[in-house]
């Protein structure tokens, strides 16, 4: 990895947390192993990446960073001590006690380390930040998936039914050890959510166009519909007019207290892709007087 976790990044030290997300965003999409199968290089680029991130897009850590109190991969750096921070009005060797000083100065060097040990000690890790992109069916359905870390293990993520774009899954005890026997930090992943071709998601609520025939608008009738856990037959009514919208309760995203949301269904009308000259022939031997735009002819 680089030194300069801006460098990694490609962005100016002054440069704002929305530009640095959009930089790693850009970078994560071009870099991920999931697109790159096989592609060593490019994983290595993807774990330089997500370190720098890890460091750049906590502001916390990006301050310690700016202020030369961490490193690059997030390490503490050691303090710098000085004699004159441990001395105030006189040094310990003006006493009139001669060698007997060298017992209190030890003592005074020893109370003093000894604080900045026990800080330090028992100290929780930091956690680390990741980003995960699932396919839209993945995080409706739930399931596992890997995330690769900087150092190129990998951790085993658990993605719950009904997970939704923006959320902060939590992994304790996955992130960077403690200090002096304190915990390790967690694993904190950001989920990101491709979109689907054809379901999209309002709330809990999933939501899809679905084409039928002329027949099937006229007569009704059952029809198959996809829904996000396999395909289900819906009872079309006769006379469905285009736009119409039929409900399929508890066929939506899961929620958090075991229930789920639904899959609307938008209906639209759609006349074969080839002329089909008996129903060009039906309609002009049809002697129906009803116009859709009466209302607005008035």
């Amino acid at each position: 990895m680089s030194a300069n976790p801006y460098s990694t990044l490609g962005v100016e030290q002054s440069a704002s947390q929305d530009e640095i997300q959009k930089a790693y965003r850009r970078l994560a999409k071009k870099l991920h192993p999931d697109l790159n199968p096989g592609n060593k290089q490019a994983e290595d680029q993807f774990k330089d990446v997500t370190a720098a991130y890890d460091i750049l897009g906590d502001p916390e850590k990006r301050g310690k960073f700016d202020r030369g109190e961490i490193d690059a991969s997030g390490a503490e750096r050691p303090a710098h001590h000085y004699y004159r921070d441990f001395s105030e009005n006189a040094s310990p060797y003006s006493s009139n006690a001669g060698y007997e000083d060298f017992g209190d100065a030890e003592d005074i060097l020893s109370q003093m380390f000894g604080q900045a040990g026990r800080a330090r000690a028992n100290r929780r890790g930091a956690d680390i930040r990741y980003r995960l992109e699932l396919d839209f069916l993945e995080a409706i359905n739930g399931g596992e998936r890997q995330v690769v870390l900087p150092d190129g293990s990998a951790l085993d993520v658990n993605i719950p039914a009904g997970t939704r774009e923006g959320q902060i899954l939590r992994l304790r005890g996955k992130g960077r050890p403690g200090l002096g026997g304190g915990p390790a930090g967690d694993a904190l992943i950001e989920i990101l959510v491709r979109s689907h071709p054809i379901f999209t998601r309002k709330g809990d609520d999933i939501h899809l166009d679905l084409p039928i025939s002329l027949r099937e608008a006229v007569l009704g009738g059952e029809i198959i519909v996809p829904t996000p856990s396999g395909k289900v037959m819906m009872k079309v009514p006769k006379w469905t007019n285009t736009n119409a919208v039929l409900r399929l309760k508890g066929k939506g995203a899961r929620r958090l207290d075991g229930t789920s949301g639904d899959e609307f269904v938008t209906l639209q009308i759609m006349l074969p892709e080839k002329p089909d000259h008996e129903l060009e022939k039906f309609v002009a031997d049809w002697r129906g007087e009803y116009s859709p735009r009466q209302a607005m002819e008035r």
